[in-house]
């Protein structure tokens, strides 16, 4: 999201880690949040023979008898022939970069890809309502909040963030210092993403405002790195609305484009020297406030859903897609309904540490005090300048139009399922992700009648610079589970015994995967080692059932808070569903994204499946139990 500035920064991937053997650049040891990242492993490469193993073992319930007879054929010439080649030319690159995915990571999934980052990249986070009413109230909240996110930031730079662990193991805390002061900037082919790093000694001291169009640089920090305090930074926001009654002209909505499209028009905007300022001025903020109005819900749209969707795409050109620079790594929305929350762009970071920044912010809401004393000489906010001639202005119209249309064909809904949380799960002696998993399998195989591809997000922060890797839920176990519970001839004990084993082989999964021993990120270690030594792409990624294995009609992330949060996000293929979830104590949280394009999916529709799919698994454990007394 970010690009290169005039003075030095590092690029997202690399702003605690230069690639190479030499490691991380030593950074002052103030704190304890980094006191065990230079000792946290590099990324393994796991062995090719397991790697293609465990690959025919996730084609299996998706493909017919023969389909899979001809991929265990593909599957054979490429261990014997290019397979070990590329293996050895795999493992040299992993000896000499800190983590031989990362750079490759980065570029494919994020600054590579042309589409919007609207939808298809960013996710919306949408924040429990508040009890607020009105513009002053909002303005009152969103400054405590923002007031948040600045201590929290004074703890990053101290160092006393304390470092996540996950199983009693220590995570790479690298992608929190890579959301503030971080930006993507657009390119004809690739984009760009730069951060003002945390060693730099200039460090940014303003954030952006976004009020009907207009964007603000304000400051909330004065002299001496002395934070404003929650009254200064009120009447920074107030002043922001007061200059900004009537609504300007969204040149926001050209981050919502196709990057190739924003890419050009950025390209001309930058040669005037306004627009170049104002550009670096949003590129090096800390991050964006956006001040929306009222959220006028659709027809059988509930309150909530329509929150949730502005978090993510802005509701519209008539509405608030325009005010938004979606570049941006982090952007805080606040209504004056008690709406808020925020959109992130996902170059920097996964949904976890921005979870951690929210949690902290909230927390100190609801403090309800101000310890600061305040700044000293601090300017007033100052309006961004963007000069465009009318072929700018027709390209922004054409925006309005595509960014209306994809907020048309998407369908989001939201659940709180409050029948049980993963209190109830765990007293069944089960994992809540793995069981939150097999729902989805079922209430899938309830409207399909068939399995498919699932990916669920799994992290690799145990090792340097980790970032995800593929949790594969659909499985010989889930398939036997789902048509169990569809077939009433099948006693209820048996359905019990088969969903346990359901859950127990995807928590295997889970834990080889978040180990370094996932499948899906070594096979495009070794597609892109192929393309990077000028070699032919070997046929087992132009097999069909290598392709099939890759549609992931359930793209789906679990990303826990301390507070009834939901994230949200667009389905990865055009006849799938996005499934975010945040399992709590006595809850089940969740949002299901489709497109109304697509004739063969409706989030409604899954939403209510998935409800008769918990209550179903409940009856089935419950069943167990009382058959055992």
């Amino acid at each position: 999201m970010i690009r290169l500035l005039k003075r030095p920064v590092l690029q997202a991937a690399t702003a605690f880690s230069k690639m190479g053997l030499e490691g991380t650049p030593r950074i002052p040891a103030k704190g304890r949040t980094f006191s065990v990242q230079y000792s946290l492993p590099r990324l393994p490469v796991p062995p090719l023979d397991q790697t293609l193993r465990k690959y025919l073992e996730t084609v299996q319930p998706i493909l017919t008898d023969d389909q899979l007879e001809s991929t265990k054929q593909v599957v054979k010439r490429f261990q014997e022939n290019e397979g070990p080649k590329l293996q050895a030319l795999l493992e040299d690159r992993a000896q000499n970069h800190v983590n031989w995915l990362s750079d490759w990571w980065k570029s494919v999934a994020y600054l590579e890809p042309r589409d919007p980052v609207v939808v298809n990249v960013s996710p919306g986070i949408y924040m429990p309502r508040q009890e607020y009413r009105g513009q002053k109230q909002m303005l009152e909240f969103a400054s405590k909040f923002i007031a948040g996110i600045l201590e929290y930031k004074s703890m990053l730079e101290d160092q006393t963030v304390p470092v996540d662990q996950l199983g009693g193991k220590p995570l790479c805390m690298a992608q929190y210092y890579q959301l503030l002061n971080a930006c993507r900037i657009p390119g004809l082919k690739k984009d760009t993403h730069v951060c003002v790093s945390p060693t730099d000694p200039n460090q940014p001291r303003h954030i952006n405002v976004i009020h009907n169009n207009h964007i603000f640089s304000v400051d909330v920090v004065g002299a001496g790195g002395k934070p404003l305090s929650i009254d200064q930074i009120r009447q920074q926001l107030e002043q922001c609305l007061n200059q900004s009654q009537v609504p300007a002209v969204p040149v926001g909505i050209l981050t919502s484009m196709d990057r190739g499209s924003w890419g050009h028009v950025y390209s001309q905007m930058v040669k005037d020297k306004a627009n170049r300022a104002s550009f670096e001025n949003l590129q090096k903020s800390i991050f964006v406030v956006c001040l929306d109005g009222a959220y006028v819900p659709e027809e059988g749209i509930s309150e909530t859903d329509t929150g949730a969707a502005a978090m993510l795409h802005g509701l519209g050109s008539n509405n608030f897609s325009g005010n938004r620079w979606f570049d941006k790594t982090l952007q805080f929305i606040f209504n004056p309904d008690g709406h808020f929350g925020l959109n992130y762009e996902h170059t920097s970071a996964e949904g976890p540490a921005l979870i951690s920044f929210s949690d902290h912010a909230l927390a100190y809401v609801e403090r309800d005090i101000d310890p600061r004393v305040g700044a000293t000489d601090v300017p007033p906010p100052k309006r961004l300048t963007f000069n465009f001639g009318d072929k700018t202005r027709l390209v922004i119209n054409r925006g309005m139009e595509e960014v209306d249309s994809l907020v048309d064909d998407v369908m989001l809904r939201t659940m709180w399922f409050k029948d049980y949380g993963k209190k109830f799960i765990k007293q069944q002696k089960l994992s809540p992700d793995a069981f939150m998993q097999q729902a989805f399998q079922l209430a899938y195989f309830k409207m399909y009648g068939q399995p498919c591809a699932t990916y669920e997000s799994g992290s690799l922060r145990r090792f340097q610079q980790g970032r995800t890797e593929t949790i594969r839920s659909c499985s010989v176990a889930s398939l036997a589970f789902t048509t169990a519970m569809e077939d009433e001839a099948v006693p209820v004990n048996k359905k019990a015994e088969l969903l346990r084993k359901a859950v127990q082989a995807h928590r295997k999964y889970t834990d080889e995967t978040v180990a370094g021993q996932g499948i899906d990120r070594h096979l495009l270690g070794l597609k892109l080692t192929a393309l990077e030594n000028g070699m032919d792409i070997p046929q087992l990624f132009m097999d069909l059932s290598f392709k099939e294995n890759c549609h992931f009609r359930l793209s789906t992330s679990q990303v826990a808070s301390k507070s009834s949060i939901v994230l949200n996000f667009g389905p990865v293929v055009p006849d799938g569903y996005g499934i975010c979830y945040n399992p709590q104590e006595d809850q089940l949280v969740l949002s299901v994204s489709s497109y109304n394009n697509s004739p063969q999916t409706n989030s409604e529709d899954f939403s209510e499946l998935l409800r008769q799919s918990f209550l179903q698994m409940q009856k089935v454990l419950a069943s167990q139990v009382q058959s055992k007394l």
